[in-house]
């Protein structure tokens, strides 16, 4: 712009063209013109850099340019510099310098009026309206297009960035979600596995190995069905029909009778007490009791010694609480290696629910026990969760 306004400039005073005659001029002398515009033309390198200082000085040039024959080709540069301080100088001088050059326009506009008496005078206004009002004007417009769409854009940004962290979240928790679910479907099933192939090559009679054999069948059987049951979950399985069904309170008695079944080689003995089948309990809340009484009966086979273990589920009110009592101390046969993974599912599912959940050594009729412990909020008629 400055080479080029110069260039113009040059040719123009060569040229002999001005913006009036000799006679209006004050300074009537051609080369005159040159000092506003070398000085115009310089202060087009600062249009960006120092806007407010190039708008300063360039209104003493384009002032003086008046006093000369002018040149168009400085009118024009200064309204370059106009624009430049609105579009790129602070915020503040943004939105005064239209308001100032529109009360410049009007002032300038009475007062040739005043002056000439004459209605051409309004050119003289028209003209410093286009000189100064005008690119002051432009400049505000683009302005506040670049700051909508810097908004706009920033916007996008922040929504991309909180889309990708729910995503982030929602896979972590999936994940978590997924690794509670395999481990309480086959931690109990592979439990009973290590123990009874434990006994079968620790023991040489034949009856007792073909018996631990047969346990090891029916509890990899399970184990795997339980897996097809979570593949078929996790599988867009449309066309294959409905996955299973998750696990409810109705299957706790099965659950312990099979427990009953694999802990009588180490003396266990199990109870059930809970109500029946409540048709208006949650999914959610049933599968989480099914999955706590599951672990807690697995954590018993691998961790407790001879005795009896008490599992009691009571719905009152709007809450379901789950206990589970087991002899505390080691088992007198082979023993199940842990992950410790269990104890971190369970209170996982408890907090996901908004419920209680503890789990630690306490005393019963004064013997040394195990308690597993957890409440689970049920859902009022109106859909809200118990206070």
């Amino acid at each position: 712009m400055a080479s080029t306004g110069l260039a113009v400039g040059l040719l123009l005073w060569s040229l002999g063209v001005f913006n009036q005659g000799a006679h209006h001029a004050v300074l009537d002398a051609p080369g005159a013109v040159l000092p506003p515009l070398l000085v115009m033309a310089s202060l087009e390198f600062l249009r960006r850099v120092r806007p407010r200082t190039a708008l300063l000085v360039g209104t003493v040039a384009v002032v003086a340019d008046q006093f000369t024959r002018g040149n168009i080709a400085t009118i024009l540069m200064f309204t370059d510099l106009m624009y430049a301080a609105v579009v790129y100088g602070p915020p503040a001088s943004a939105r005064r310098l239209p308001v100032t050059t529109g009360l410049i326009t009007v002032a300038v506009s009475v007062a040739s009026l005043a002056w000439y008496r004459e209605p051409w005078a309004l050119l003289i206004g028209i003209l410093t309206g286009m000189v100064s009002f005008a690119p002051a004007a432009t400049g505000a417009v683009v302005r506040n297009h670049r700051q909508a769409a810097d908004a706009a854009r920033l916007r996008a940004e922040q929504t991309a960035l909180l889309a990708e962290m729910d995503r982030r979240e929602a896979v972590v928790a999936e994940r978590a979600r997924m690794a509670r679910e395999l481990h309480d479907m086959v931690a109990g099933h592979l439990s009973a596995i290590a123990i009874h192939s434990t006994a079968a090559l620790s023991l040489c009679d034949p009856a007792t190995s073909r018996e631990a054999l047969g346990v090891i069948r029916e509890n990899s059987v399970e184990g795997l069905a339980e897996m097809r049951r979570l593949i078929s979950l996790l599988r867009d399985s449309g066309a294959d029909g409905d996955p299973a069904p998750a696990p409810t309170l109705a299957g706790l008695s099965a659950l312990v009778r099979q427990a009953e079944a694999h802990g009588a080689a180490n003396g266990l003995t199990f109870t059930l007490t809970a109500p029946p089948p409540d048709e208006d309990l949650p999914a959610p809340v049933e599968l989480a009791a099914y999955r706590i009484v599951q672990e807690s009966l697995t954590n018993a086979l691998k961790h407790s010694g001879a005795g009896g273990v008490d599992v009691v589920v009571e719905h009152a009110g709007h809450a379901l609480t789950i206990e589970v009592t087991s002899p505390f101390g080691r088992p007198a046969g082979p023993r199940a290696p842990g992950s410790g993974a269990g104890l971190v599912g369970m209170r996982e599912r408890v907090a996901l629910l908004g419920g209680e959940f503890e789990a630690g050594p306490a005393d019963r009729a004064g013997h040394r026990t195990w308690r597993v412990r957890a409440v689970l909020p049920v859902a009022e008629d109106d859909g809200e969760p118990a206070a």
